[in-house]
């Protein structure tokens, strides 16, 4: 990596560098990028022998408490180096991006949409942990509780790389809390991970292929959204595909989100075939799609089909301790992508 980095800043010091300003920033970028990484390692060093240190200096002393420290601060760093190595795998051009995140409700009427703000308020408490910072850019309300689908923009270092591979449907079992009779039910909801392309990304799209519609926002917003058609839809014409944008109170602003999500979309349906690109069709959203089941009854246990990852601390989970279910898929998923076979 230092090698690297040498490299890089020989080249950021050519001054013809920045006859093509894309390919200057994109240097500077990768030149921090390293940086950092190599900043980390040190980091890591230090704190390995901080660590030998205390441990060395309690068995000496007989200081129970000084091992116990020892002993919990080296499950942090081993803990911590992990997330490290899955970052140095990232090598996805996008890994580094920020991300919108969409959840959509399956059948199930009120259920599955409660469903969904469960979820929306899981991710939110993921982000918030890792300091990212995150905006619902588009809602529909559901019929009596939670959304119909939800889409937030998510702001922060690698946040696409992190949560890509949360693409997928989500079960959710519980004793119904809309049911009488409290009776188990069974809901789905989908999730589909989005990057926000940067300018160097080009994606070609025509106006002709687009229909573009303005109408009211719905739901909270206050007298001025709803006394104008600030909200933004745009139509796909070639591939059906829809965006939608409604909580800014600047239809210009709803557009442009709109047309980076649209943009994100058909980069993504480019890179994958059509039986790939199952997110975008929501009668996919039911029994044997999901990527992960969080059970609440007759037992607690969320478990991740891809991994078999699990756990019974479903509270934490919802609360946004996903950490562990994110680095194992990633894990396997980057392991088979460098592995010699692939």
């Amino acid at each position: 990596m230092v090698k690297d980095l040498r490299e890089l800043e020989k080249q950021s010091e050519d001054v013809s560098l920045w006859d093509v300003p894309e390919k200057a920033q994109h240097v500077l970028k990768n030149k921090e990028s390293l940086s950092k990484k190599i900043t980390d390692v040190e980091l890591f060093f230090k704190r390995f022998e901080d660590i030998q240190t205390l441990y060395e200096l309690g068995q000496d002393l007989g200081d129970e408490m000084a091992i116990t420290e020892a002993t919990e601060q080296s499950d942090i760093l081993a803990k911590d180096l992990r997330r490290f190595e899955l970052i140095l795998m990232m090598n996805d051009e996008l890994d580094e991006s920020c991300a919108f995140l969409d959840i959509n409700s399956g059948a199930g009427g009120t259920e599955a949409q409660d469903w969904v703000s469960m979820l929306l308020r899981m991710y939110l408490r993921f982000c918030e942990r890792r300091g990212f910072k995150a905006e619902i850019i588009d809602a529909t309300d559901g019929q009596s509780a939670g959304y119909k689908s939800v889409t937030i923009k998510i702001e922060g270092e690698r946040a696409y790389g992190w949560l890509k591979k949360e693409s997928g449907v989500h079960r959710l079992v519980r004793i119904s809390p809309f049911d009488a009779n409290k009776r188990r039910h069974t809901s789905f909801a989908s999730v589909s991970i989005l990057p926000i392309l940067t300018d160097n990304i080009v994606v070609e799209i025509l106006d002709k292929d687009l229909r573009i519609d303005t109408y009211r926002a719905s739901g909270a917003g206050g007298q001025h959204v709803n006394k104008t058609e600030s909200a933004v839809r745009i139509t796909h014409l070639p591939t059906g595909i829809v965006t939608q944008c409604q909580t800014d109170r600047s239809q210009h602003r709803n557009k442009a989100y709109a047309m980076s999500m649209l943009k994100a979309k058909l980069y993504e349906l480019k890179k994958k075939d059509r039986e790939q690109v199952g997110q975008f069709d929501k009668t996919d959203i039911g029994w044997g799609h999901q990527i992960r089941s969080y059970v609440l009854h007759p037992y607690q246990l969320v478990k991740d089909a891809r991994t078999s990852l699990e756990t019974g601390n479903t509270q934490a989970v919802l609360d946004g301790d996903i950490d562990d279910f994110l680095e194992s898929a990633l894990l396997k998923d980057l392991s088979q992508h460098n592995s010699p076979d692939s």
